[in-house]
């Protein structure tokens, strides 16, 4: 066993030569075929009748009812290819071969987390290629199972050195890439290339590290796969995975709740095929999406947002009651505003727009909340015509303060127009006029948003108290002008 090994060139013939020389065979062959217009059924069968226990595992497979839901009996490769397709059986063939080649060997933990991230990744890939591919799905998948090709290879054959990265990385406060580099003299990364280079896996693996490549669709989905199967590891809730929801939501042009179910979907789907695989002692590995975990996790995180701070509410009320007889200035009653509903009432996003331009638009003067940003360079409205009316400017004539998604005012909904929703979202929201005396300054608006919570009604209660004692200070701060 004492095969020491530095250096990538190093690695490349120990594993070419020494561990895995049936299985870069057989990897290389299926590969090949993929890259042929003309791969006959029958080169795909020799390939696979080579190893009587790959041929046996591969009908095994492709008589699952994951693969043939008909369930009429396969009793060779080439009925299987007839049946369930030529990609299907390709993939098949790859996936156990690489199962087989390396779990057989040492079923260590650090490759068996590898390899259940490995066909997550693929399940999540292939399915998210199947929103913008017209095919290739199949080339999808074993790209993304590949991805980490060169880590798999190391843990599956590493022997004394994968103890020693083992123990290394079990230090706290490690930098991983750093150790690596120590025990195996190049990266995870360089190896991952240098075995597809070995191998002619061609390019859509080595491509897919580079998250820069957003322009090839194929090598885009293998990325995202790779990455949302990283982040699941951290929680579903997980500030990760929500800019990949986001990321995935975009690419394939669906919304981030639908892309999310995708995402659940694949998931479990990816338990069904590592069992299909016969690698059931993985499933336990990929994350779960049981929806009563999925909840607590959720709610774990709900406990972690903003939550209404009565002395806070208090403290600012009573700064805008002295303000309005003491006179402050501009950008403190402001704060004092934006401080009371957010921290105090406990309203997660809150913004105040101002008639601009001659009164002829609202532009956003001021916001706070996660991800309400982007307010403040994109949230323009003009003051509406009467013909197309829309609720800032309603609120504004009508000098009431609305509370949006409750029965009462729904016969107000359609104020509510496309371009308004694009920017906030769907759902409840406060919005009030902002006036100073008679004089109309703006709007305030505040929504849960973030978390999806529903308003209350002590809330509504605040928003409008604020919004009128913000009215006062500027009132008086406009008549001792």
């Amino acid at each position: 066993m004492g095969t020491h090994s530095h250096g990538l060139q190093s690695w490349i013939d120990r594993l070419n030569q020494a561990e895995l020389p049936a299985l870069a065979a057989v990897v290389q062959d299926l590969h090949r075929l993929a890259q042929q217009d003309k791969s006959s059924v029958q080169q795909l069968a020799d390939v696979l009748l080579r190893d009587a226990s790959l041929t046996s595992k591969v009908l095994r497979i492709g008589n699952s009812v994951y693969y043939n839901p008909s369930q009429e009996a396969i009793k060779t490769i080439s009925r299987a290819i007839v049946m369930i397709g030529f990609d299907n059986v390709r993939l098949i063939g790859m996936s156990v071969a690489l199962i087989d080649g390396l779990l057989v060997r040492a079923p260590r933990e650090q490759l068996q987390e590898l390899l259940a991230r490995s066909f997550h990744a693929a399940v999540q890939a292939r399915n998210i290629a199947g929103y913008v591919l017209a095919k290739h799905q199949e080339e999808v998948f074993i790209a993304a199972l590949l991805f980490h090709l060169g880590e798999l290879a190391f843990w599956g054959c590493g022997g004394e050195q994968a103890d020693e990265l083992a123990s290394a990385l079990a230090q706290p406060g490690v930098d991983v890439d750093e150790a690596v580099q120590q025990v195996l003299g190049t990266s995870f990364r360089q190896l991952t290339q240098g075995l597809v280079k070995s191998w002619n896996l061609g390019d859509i693996v080595s491509q897919a590290h580079n998250t820069a490549n957003r322009n090839d669709p194929t090598v885009f989905s293998v990325n995202l796969g790779a990455r949302i199967s990283q982040a699941a590891l951290e929680g579903w809730d997980s500030a990760a995975m929500e800019s990949l929801i986001e990321e995935m939501a975009n690419f394939i042009g669906v919304t981030p709740e639908e892309a999310l179910q995708q995402v659940f979907a694949s998931a479990e789907e990816a338990v069904k095929v590592a069992t299909t695989f016969g690698a059931s002692k993985l499933c336990k590995l990929i994350p779960n999406t049981d929806p009563e975990q999925i909840r607590e996790q959720q709610e774990l995180r709900r406990a972690r947002l903003l939550q209404p701070n009565l002395l806070t509410l208090q403290q600012a009320l009573q700064d805008l009651g002295m303000m309005a007889s003491k006179r402050g200035d501009v950008a403190q009653i402001i704060d004092t505003l934006l401080k009371g509903l957010h921290q105090g009432a406990g309203l997660e996003r809150v913004m105040l727009v101002v008639l601009a331009d001659g009164h002829s638009c609202f532009r956003t003067k001021r916001v706070v909340g996660e991800g309400s940003q982007g307010w403040l360079s994109d949230f323009v409205l003009p003051v509406d015509q009467p013909e197309q009316q829309h609720i800032f400017s309603y609120v504004l004539r009508n000098r009431e303060a609305l509370w949006m998604g409750v029965p009462a005012s729904y016969n107000l909904a359609e104020l509510v127009t496309q371009p308004i929703r694009k920017s906030l979202g769907q759902g409840m929201f406060f919005i009030a006029p902002l006036l100073a005396g008679t004089r109309e300054i703006g709007v305030v608006y505040a929504d849960n948003r973030v978390s999806g919570r529903a308003l209350k009604h002590e809330q509504f209660v605040a928003f409008q108290r604020f919004s009128q004692l913000t009215g006062r200070c500027l009132d008086a701060l406009s008549k001792r002008s």
